[in-house]
């Protein structure tokens, strides 16, 4: 215990620290779930009128959503840089885009405004998949938008794999269950086919936790806005790959500890049997040489 027990803990921060760093690059890389197919167009463009961005983010979108085919299911991403005149319509911009955000069915996830002579606001919101060009023409009009990026990445291939495997997971978990019901089994090979019940067992619950997150991500695209004025353009910096590192990084080790605890609640009866087991066969090792002394 000594040993593995660290040992599993380093392990798990490695792991999660190689899989943060590795899905830190720019949109379309690798990723925890074999992202299949990742397509983003990205403009830096001085500030325009509101209408013309707006309708080129939109026609972006539509035609990457074309690409990853409608009827399949894709994680949906944009980021967009709107410039306001002032500190006080920041403040307006952010609320506005929270209220968007709210009549559309989504959530807002981080917000963050400044004041001041050079305000700025920073903002994550989740909508819906299906209302994404809406919360897109909405938030873009709210400025001049001086940057943008959207991004459409298929996550159909990885779910159909995930779906496959559990499949098989169940198909071997009932062969086991009919073996371990014949009455002909001896006492090790009933504790090796046990032992890969639990294992199977343990399987099939990470793969439909990964399928819960794939088929979230699939139904709720997430929106990056920040709101500037011309004074501070840039003061509200998009994450760096740093933070995007650290950020999958705990969502990995999240997870990681998902599963550890539900290994754990499975095999916590199974270790207090065996530890009772060999409490009761050390007790009795001793009171039979406590009698052979007596004697």
């Amino acid at each position: 215990m000594l040993v593995a027990v660290p040992a599993a803990a380093a392990l798990a921060f490695a792991t999660a620290g190689v899989i943060g760093l590795a899905n830190s690059d720019a949109p379309g890389t690798g990723s925890l779930a074999q992202r299949d197919t990742a397509e983003s167009l990205e403009t830096q463009t001085a500030p325009s009128a509101p209408s013309a961005e707006a309708g080129k983010l939109l026609d972006q979108a539509q035609a990457l959503g074309a690409a990853a085919g409608a009827d399949r299911a894709r994680k949906v991403s944009a980021t967009l840089t709107v410039e306001v005149s002032d500190s006080e319509a920041v403040s307006r911009a952010a609320q506005d885009a929270l209220d968007l955000t709210r009549s559309l069915g989504g959530f807002v996830v981080t917000s963050s405004v400044a004041t001041g002579e050079q305000g700025s606001a920073a903002l994550t919101v989740r909508v819906p998949v299906d209302k994404v060009q809406d919360a897109i023409a909405g938030l873009s009009g709210l400025g001049r938008i001086v940057s943008q990026q959207v991004t459409v990445e298929d996550r159909q291939e990885s779910i159909d794999a995930f779906q496959r495997r559990s499949r098989s997971l169940l198909s071997q978990i009932a062969l086991v269950n009919a073996r371990l019901e014949s009455a002909s089994l001896d006492a090790e090979t009933r504790a090796s086919l046990e032992a890969r019940l639990r294992n199977l067992k343990a399987d099939l619950r990470g793969m439909r936790a990964r399928l819960g997150v794939l088929r979230a991500e699939a139904r709720m695209s997430t929106i990056q806005m920040t709101v500037v004025t011309p004074g501070t353009f840039g003061a509200v910096a998009p994450p760096s790959r740093i933070d995007r590192a650290v950020e999958e990084a705990l969502n990995v080790l999240a997870w990681e500890g998902v599963l550890a605890l539900g290994a754990l609640i499975v095999l916590a009866p199974f270790a207090l049997v065996a530890f009772a087991a060999w409490l009761s066969r050390r007790l009795y090792r001793r009171h039979e040489e406590e009698r052979l002394l007596a004697a």
